[in-house]
């Protein structure tokens, strides 16, 4: 009788787990892309628990640190937006899109997540991209967002409102998508640029590019 309690007590054991894993696996496929060559650089961190702020590889070592700061509100524009993945990656000082590889997969250095908090809260530290060193492009950070329960999409890249390459008629295209908050405006403190965009889900999906 001893036995055949310790062999029941077993066989419970074994199936509880096997329903946990079962459980964390099915979690893990639905938030995560299985093809690790193709899925979007978002899914890529390697931290079990990001938070809402981030720093950019070479951070310490760059001349023209950069602080962004900003929420994510959902569709109504105020609600704040909690557990949003923001993705962002760029070009260092000199322009170039700094090419690693892990797995056969290629990625850009110079990249960063968050998760945005209860109050749709992210922060960023990271440094002013110099202009695309292969073309006469804008000074720009390029984000993706990944709402919860929903596919990862790009959104409007982050520019810089003092680039000479800015000219009019962006500035008014950009005015007609009203993304004008994507333009950072720069201010200087203590020898760290700060700038703020807010985010509102669904209204920016990379309409300008």
């Amino acid at each position: 009788m001893r036995n055949l309690k310790k062999l029941f007590c077993f066989v419970c054991f074994i199936c509880f787990s096997h329903t946990i894993i079962a459980q964390e696996s099915a979690s893990v496929t639905e938030q995560i892309p299985e093809n690790f060559k193709k899925r979007s650089p978002i899914y890529d961190y390697s931290e079990k628990q990001l938070n809402n702020v981030d720093t950019i590889p070479d951070y310490a070592s760059k001349k023209n640190k950069l602080k962004i700061t900003g929420t994510i509100y959902e569709n109504d524009g105020v609600t704040p937006a909690k557990n949003v993945l923001l993705f962002i990656h760029q070009a260092d000082e000199n322009g170039d899109f700094e090419l690693k590889r892990y797995n056969k997969k290629r990625y850009v250095r110079h990249r960063g997540w968050i998760r945005t908090d209860a109050d749709g809260h992210y922060t960023f530290y990271t440094f002013i991209p110099g202009k695309y060193i292969y073309g006469n492009e804008l000074k720009q950070i390029l984000p993706i967002v990944k709402e919860p329960g929903k596919p990862e999409y790009k959104i409007d890249t982050f520019l810089f409102d003092d680039d000479p390459l800015l000219t009019e008629a962006c500035r008014s295209k950009i005015k007609q998508t009203d993304g004008s908050d994507r333009i950072l405006k720069l201010d200087k403190k203590e020898g760290l640029y700060v700038a703020k965009r807010d985010i509102v889900l669904g209204k920016e999906i990379d309409s300008y590019r």
